[in-house]
């Protein structure tokens, strides 16, 4: 099995022979690695708002700006997983987005902030990537498992930067810098980690089990890889823009959590920095299993029940997250804010899972373009989340209830959907297998 050409059957985590597998290793370090960097700066934002003297205000629009961009970066990256490949693609992706990361320090006042912050975020398109890459590397059976895991992986790297950032800050503060210069000087790591990352990506993956997009016989190139039109394809389906619209209710509220949640601890609930970071990991930890589950159980339902399946599937999980952030934003004490964060954090990065166990189904000819307006989706639904939170007549609690209202209508949408449709596509998955046998 390790050293076929084809995608893979089963899902060996620890496993890293043949291209397969280490593709799919690799691609979530990588995932995990951006999203270090492009949260490196949210546990640390108590420090940056008294450097800067940033208000509210200013925080809503920098909330916005980390996620902005990555709205059509995303689309753009998308578009050249299917047509350049997702080797050059994310090698180009690290090496070029590890430059703001690590020279962000060198900014002095909001708009430069607020800028850097903007150019961090095209970092977030990684995901794209990333599921482009392990659903071209395993069979459609066990897609949806590998997606999940792979996703949740790399989104761990949301929660642990939230842990590991205060403490690179706190070292730096040891070895004698003071608060101003010590949160500079910790952006430092990740951008370095991800350039040198950008050479490992380069070197040690292939674009598909048989090998790089470049490398493929004329007749399978033609066939899998020079397919034109492949936006058009994705736009045009209308079970894209209902998964655009899940996966803003999910993904784009998680990405707004691991941007507010420090915060939110710190200022609502007057934990310490180290406590505040520690909740808010927990949190983006949870991506260890529950995303993975989340991909687990919508393959055995579809084998059950059909696409149609997966998509009440993913309406019940959505409806239930949208529950559980309202009562979050109802918590009067930390505990019961850490138990019902604990509550709605499964059920969301659960949902997070179910969609791309869907996403890969819905044009096997387009599935760079389809993953890119899917995972733009999440952005998009961040940016809006993010106006509420800058706004200065709504409480941060008053905005979690709202988005808690958006997530159950948004379930509802999702719930009439005929996902059913998608078993037409199915005969055609794994194209670059059909053209190797």
């Amino acid at each position: 099995m390790e050293t076929t050409n084809k995608p893979l059957q089963k899902l060996n985590i620890f496993s890293a022979k043949g291209v397969q597998m280490r593709t799919f290793h690799l691609t979530w370090m990588a995932f995990f690695l951006c999203f270090f960097g492009w949260f490196g700066l949210a546990p640390l934002m108590t420090v940056v708002k008294t450097d800067l003297g940033l208000t509210k205000g200013q925080i809503g629009n920098i909330i916005i700006a980390s996620v902005a961009a990555t709205v059509i970066a995303r689309i753009a990256v998308g578009k050249l997983c299917d047509s350049w490949g997702p080797r050059k693609t994310y090698t180009a992706l690290l090496g070029i987005c590890s430059i703001p990361v690590m020279t962000v320090g060198l900014v002095h006042s909001y708009e430069g902030f607020l800028l850097f912050r903007l150019a961090i975020g095209v970092i977030g398109a990684s995901f794209v990537i990333t599921q482009y890459h392990t659903s071209v590397m395993f069979d459609k059976k066990i897609v949806g498992t590998a997606n999940a895991v792979a996703g949740g992986w790399g989104n761990l790297g949301g929660g642990v930067t939230n842990m590991v950032m205060p403490l690179i800050f706190a070292g730096f503060i040891g070895a004698g810098y003071l608060p101003e210069s010590a949160w500079r000087l910790a952006m430092i790591v990740p951008g370095v980690a991800l350039l040198i990352f950008a050479f490992v990506y380069y070197f040690y993956t292939k674009d598909t089990p048989a090998g790089n997009f470049d490398e493929l016989p004329e007749s399978i190139r033609n066939s899998t890889v020079k397919v034109k039109g492949t936006m058009t394809m994705a736009m045009k389906d209308p079970r894209t823009w209902a998964l655009f619209l899940a996966y803003g209710a999910c993904f784009g509220i998680e990405i707004t959590f691991d941007n507010i949640a420090a915060l939110y601890f710190f200022e609502n609930f007057h934990a310490t920095l180290a406590v505040a970071g520690i909740l808010a990991g927990t949190f983006g930890f949870m991506n260890l299993f529950a995303r993975a589950l989340g991909g687990i159980v919508a393959d055995k339902v579809g084998l059950k029940y059909g696409m149609l399946g997966k998509g009440r599937l993913l309406a019940l999980l959505l409806a239930m997250e949208g529950i559980g952030i309202a009562l979050f934003a109802q918590s009067s004490t930390l505990t019961i804010a850490v138990i019902t964060m604990l509550c709605f954090a499964m059920f969301l990065k659960m949902a997070n899972g179910v969609t791309y166990a869907i996403v890969p189904f819905v044009n096997q000819k387009a599935i760079g373009s389809v993953s890119g307006i899917v995972g733009a989706g999440g952005n998009v639904g961040a940016v809006l989340a993010g106006f509420l939170f800058k706004s200065s007549s709504i409480s941060y609690s008053q905005a979690f209830v709202y988005i808690g209202v958006a997530i159950a209508c948004v379930a509802a949408i999702v719930a009439l959907v005929n996902f059913d449709k998608i078993r037409t596509a199915i005969p055609e998955a794994n194209t670059l297998e059909t053209a190797n046998s």
